[in-house]
């Protein structure tokens, strides 16, 4: 496959709105396209082909590396059109490159399909916000979203470790600084650490790996900072309670006190295909930390901050069920994808039925 042709794979990819390219020997290039893999009718691709794709679109200066490695990843742009971020694997020994769609814009909340409260996050002047969900759920854009919208109303300087960069930021009333592993800084946990040098006001953790990164993030939220950073969790007290597991058992309960002051909240959140199969629409469980959510963190009783937010529309607080409720009434939604992608469907089927746990919230999408 020459080079035109990658990048012509690459512009059919972003004209059929597919999110992921996924490149495997043996295999035919396939799109993933509102979350389904679609096949297309290319030829089978041969080991010689990945690897002249990955001499093709590789920093130069990686190229030895990335073939010769089991993991890589790594930024790609075609100019006007795109920017990629790409990974490269080893599948029974053979090559594998899957690469997600970048969009140079920016989407704004409201084009993301997310409650207004998740401008709230943004307004913060320090603490720790983190950003959950599995592969695929759109963690990085929200992100990206929430950093646009302080980009255009605040004057920060804003600081980003990631691997790779992913979404480049045009500087508005803010100013950036973008890292990148490998390139800019050798680990999360030193870019952190100089980032405190560099007079930051908001610092972005392209994700949380281990208790270095989780140390030095914490820090950082302690002495002044706002941090986002992304973790591969599922709601809110998962969240929390990864957050803890990073450390032994002896340590926890200081930890927790320490994580209960800097935290300022969550966004757990899911893609689901959408009622028309045009689309895919994010289901989102939304945690801000009040004083008595404080105080259960540092007392260990994950379970009532889960009650607490079930009471519906506390603190412009939301379960991942309300949320996904909320998208069938819209009727954006089936009922079946919802009790699919639910992590307590029996709940979800009260809601349907009408019975709720305290009041109806009302979340504004």
């Amino acid at each position: 496959m020459s080079e035109y042709m990658i990048n012509e794979l690459l512009k059919k990819a972003k004209e059929v709105e597919a999110s992921d390219l996924h490149l495997i020997a043996g295999e035919v290039p396939s799109f993933r396209i509102h979350g389904k893999i679609e096949k297309t009718n290319l030829p089978i691709l041969t080991e010689q082909d990945l690897l002249n794709i990955i001499n093709q679109i590789a920093p130069i200066s990686m190229k030895e590396k990335i073939i010769n490695s089991f993991d890589s990843d790594f930024p790609y742009e075609i100019q006007n059109l795109s920017r990629f971020r790409i990974n490269v694997a080893k599948s029974f020994g053979s090559h594998s490159i899957t690469i997600r769609l970048i969009p140079y814009k920016i989407p704004t909340f409201k084009e993301l399909m997310l409650p207004d409260c998740i401008e709230n996050f943004s307004k913060f002047d320090n603490g720790i916000v983190l950003i959950t969900g599995p592969a695929g759920s759109g963690k990085s854009t929200t992100i990206a979203s929430l950093i646009d919208n302080i980009n255009n109303n605040y004057k920060k300087h804003i600081v980003t470790v990631e691997d790779p960069i992913e979404y480049v930021y045009k500087s508005n009333k803010s100013i950036f600084t973008q890292r990148q592993i490998g390139i800019d800084t050798d680990n999360f946990a030193d870019g952190l650490k100089f980032a405190l040098r560099q007079d930051p006001n908001v610092i972005i953790i392209g994700e949380i790996r281990d208790m270095e990164t989780i140390q030095s993030a914490l820090h950082s939220a302690e002495t002044g900072h706002l941090v986002f950073a992304s973790l591969h969790t599922f709601n809110a007290i998962q969240t929390i309670n990864r957050v803890l597991s990073f450390y032994p058992p002896n340590e926890r309960v200081a930890v927790r006190h320490q994580f209960s002051e800097v935290f300022r909240g969550s966004i757990s959140q899911k893609l689901l295909t959408t009622a028309d199969n045009k689309g895919r629409v994010p289901a989102v469980e939304i945690l801000f930390i009040t004083p008595t959510i404080k105080d259960f963190i540092v007392k260990d009783e994950l379970e009532e901050i889960y009650k607490l937010v079930q009471k519906g529309g506390y603190n412009d607080m939301i379960t991942f069920n309300q949320s996904l409720y909320r998208l069938i009434k819209a009727n954006l939604i089936t009922k079946e994808e919802a009790l699919k992608a639910s992590d307590n469907p029996n709940e979800l089927q009260h809601l349907i039925r009408g019975v709720f746990t305290g009041t109806e919230y009302n979340i504004k999408y």
